[in-house]
């Protein structure tokens, strides 16, 4: 007598039940790895532009650059007379001879930011032909794509940026971008030093926005 036979009845929900499940896992990798991003990002550029900040390299170097700032029709801010002041500082202790200027023309200027440094600078004591002068780019990354031409062209292989301790960050990442081999000297005290809330929360998204360029 033979054996009863045995029927196995196919049910369409069981794949298609897993194939929910492992795509409910992946939207929640997703999720998590979205929400880490979320998370460690911004803390991330905050925790490097308090690290800039407080950098003071004073490493010889080929160039000082000082990256520009307001100027009134000749006369610098008092943002920029401090960058200036620091970099005419930082050639009396020996980093570099030679200072570049940087920053273009506002709207009804008659003057660019690069001349007004240059002539602040030559006014408090430096000679005429330590001082470059590039008046070109409207931000930080167009003027350091004039400085990155002008180092090639003049064989400048290392530069030291001035700027303000909480710009120091994302000047030093858009100089790495352009190819510079940089150091850092932010102003110590006075106009611009100042760790503000409005401005770290500035940087901050900025360096984000240069990282992930």
């Amino acid at each position: 007598m033979s054996a009863p036979a045995v029927v196995l009845e196919w049910s369409p929900s069981r794949p298609a039940r897993s194939r929910r499940r492992r795509a409910r896992r992946r939207f929640a990798a997703v999720v998590t790895i979205v929400t880490l991003g979320a998370v460690a990002l911004p803390a991330a550029s905050v925790a490097d532009v308090y690290r800039w900040a407080s950098t003071d390299d004073r490493a010889t170097s080929d160039a000082i650059v000082v990256l520009g700032a307001a100027q009134y029709q000749g006369a610098p801010s008092p943002v920029l007379a401090n960058r200036l002041a620091h970099a005419h500082e930082l050639v009396e202790s020996g980093v570099s001879d030679t200072i570049i200027t940087v920053g273009g023309f506002k709207p009804g200027d008659i003057t660019s930011e690069a001349q007004t440094g240059k002539e602040e600078l030559v006014a408090e004591g430096l000679r005429r032909r330590q001082v470059i002068a590039l008046p070109f780019g409207e931000n930080t990354a167009e003027s350091l794509e004039a400085v990155a031409a002008v180092a090639e062209t003049q064989g400048l292989h290392s530069v030291t940026i001035v700027s303000d301790p909480a710009h120091a960050a994302r000047a030093h990442a858009l100089a790495a971008q352009v190819g510079l081999d940089a150091r850092i000297s932010p102003t110590r005290t006075g106009p611009g030093t100042a760790l503000t809330g409005e401005y770290l929360l500035r940087e901050s998204a900025g360096l984000i926005g240069v990282w992930l360029d």
